[in-house]
């Protein structure tokens, strides 16, 4: 009862206040903007804005960040979705179906389950966020630290293997080429310079924001061109049908999946919603009895992954709240937002500043609600894109990659990687590579390269105390398991399949058993 107390007190603290309501609504629609754009992101306009901050109250500043947050990460959806240009990296998955769907003319579809699941799991997220934040956070502290993150990204691999690919191996391959893509840079132990070729542009690693833009758009460019080339390109249809009660209702266990997973990242720190996608979306794909049909234009894909990274959002002020910590790059910044008024996130701000938090909680509420109303006034706008003619939307597309490559760091080279990578993604495409598997790979290796270094420092560098503790060894084994199992039925699938005729093409029908 004091819970709902309190919301309602914060609910009426922030529409009781003009400006409350103006710093609210910009905060709604800027973080949809932003996130929606390539390489800008919500991150760039929270920098921009915290200076400002200092001139607001701190209900007005923190209030501004954690709608930005929410809504942030639901913006890239979009691009993702009709033009295959993640806004943000934890958008990238929702690219994996969403774009296929628009080119099967189900756009619509596709931006509508978008809008719904992200509603969704922001608001549920929000609820728990409000309930449970201080026992939540304690628990996930103390159980989780480097050896579990570590052996969560082992087990996310493991099972993003199957995503895209052909077959089993140029899955793996596709995996393991962003691993060693990740590892390009210095050691985060050591500082060792590693496959710099002496370039000191490569010290820094190679920035994911234009190797995704590179696999995911520019590559899409050259396929779309390639087909329009040998006459065989064929616009996308248009389409407004949203799903159905029924087709959502049919996805209840995808989504509660989703749900359960994006809340557990979004508590862990410095994982956030960019984690919870990809794992959202890779235990769709090995929980579905039809994981071959995952890249090809799967509602499920969709629903999973953008399910999952506005989960994370909620859970993600947790950490921050409760104990101080942030849980990513725009909570840290929220961090310098309280300094800035002179307070600390921590467990004294339910104490001395309980207004504060419950405004903040209502603010986050209402501004994935929010995703629901304009998200769907939006789409029935922005899905006319994909009436303009191929010749004109590809220089657009290209154009807005290339601002997006040369807006993260300011950096020419930025740009040629992204080009780089849209060159070698389009062939890899071709020969049956997954680019899907590529980016996972690269985004995940980095996280579980600095987690295993941190694990391995903490365990004084004793394997056998990833065995000690039951959370690691449980993902372990699993990661282990799904792996043996991938390869077991590689090698089945092969052994069963009908013998070669001599002929490039497959038998029809099979040759009998005895023939």
């Amino acid at each position: 009862m004091d819970t709902w107390n309190n919301f309602l007190q914060g609910t009426i603290t922030l529409f009781s206040d003009p400006i409350g309501i103006l710093i609210f609504f910009g905060g709604v629609i800027g973080g949809m903007l932003f996130g929606a754009i390539p390489g800008v992101s919500m991150l760039t306009l929270a920098a921009i804005l915290l200076p400002f901050t200092a001139h607001l109250s701190p209900e007005h500043g923190i209030m501004l960040f954690s709608v930005i947050y929410c809504t942030g990460v639901y913006g890239g959806a979009i691009t993702a979705i009709l033009f295959n240009i993640p806004g943000a990296p934890e958008n990238a998955p929702t690219a994996f179906d969403g774009y296929p769907m628009t080119q099967n003319g189900q756009a619509g579809k596709a931006v509508g389950a978008a809008v719904m699941c992200s509603a969704l799991g922001g608001v549920v997220s929000t609820i728990i966020m409000m309930i449970a934040t201080a026992p939540i956070a304690d628990w996930a502290i103390s159980a989780f630290g480097p050896p579990e993150i570590f052996a969560l990204v082992f087990f996310g691999l493991a099972v993003a293997a199957s995503v895209g690919a052909k077959t089993f191996w140029k899955g793996w391959l596709s995996i393991l080429i962003g691993l060693m893509v990740a590892v390009v840079g210095l050691d985060p132990v050591g500082g060792i310079e590693r496959y710099d070729f002496e370039m000191p542009y490569l010290l820094a690693g190679i920035h994911f924001i234009p190797t995704i833009l590179g696999f995911f758009a520019v590559s899409e460019i050259f396929v779309q061109a390639e087909k329009k080339v040998r006459g065989s390109y064929q616009a996308p249809k248009m389409s407004v049908d949203f799903p159905s009660l029924q087709e959502l209702i049919a996805h209840k266990f995808a989504v509660v999946r989703s749900i359960v997973i994006g809340f557990f990242c979004g508590i862990l720190p410095g994982i956030g919603a960019t984690l919870a996608a990809f794992m959202g979306y890779n235990e769709a794909v090995r929980w579905s009895k039809t994981p071959e049909e995952f890249g090809k234009g799967k509602l499920e894909g969709v629903i999973s992954s953008e399910t999952a990274n506005n989960a994370a959002t909620g859970a993600a002020m947790i950490p921050l709240l409760a104990l101080g910590l942030p849980g990513g790059a725009l909570t840290a910044m929220m961090v310098g937002v309280f300094q800035m008024h002179d307070m600390e996130p921590g467990p004294l701000v339910f104490l001395n500043s309980a207004d504060l938090v419950w405004v903040v909680f209502a603010a986050m509420f209402f501004a994935n609600c929010s995703i629901l109303l304009i998200g769907f006034l939006e789409t029935k706008t922005i899905i006319n894109l994909l009436r303009i003619p191929f010749q004109f939307l590809a220089p657009m597309i290209l154009l807005l990659a290339t601002v997006g490559a040369y807006a993260v760091r300011g950096l020419t080279i930025d740009v040629v990687v992204m080009f780089l990578a849209g060159v070698v993604g389009f062939f890899l495409r071709r020969s049956g590579y997954s680019v899907a598997g590529i980016v996972l790979g690269l985004i995940l290796g980095k996280i579980g390269e600095q987690t295993f270094a941190q694990a391995m420092q903490m365990l004084h560098f004793e394997w056998s105390g990833f065995f000690n503790r039951p959370i690691a060894l449980l993902l372990l084994v699993a990661g282990l398991l799904t792996l043996c199992g991938s390869i077991y039925g590689a090698f089945f699938k092969k052994a069963s399949a009908p013998a070669p005729t001599g002929s490039d093409h497959p038998p029809e029908p099979p040759p009998p058993a005895g023939g």
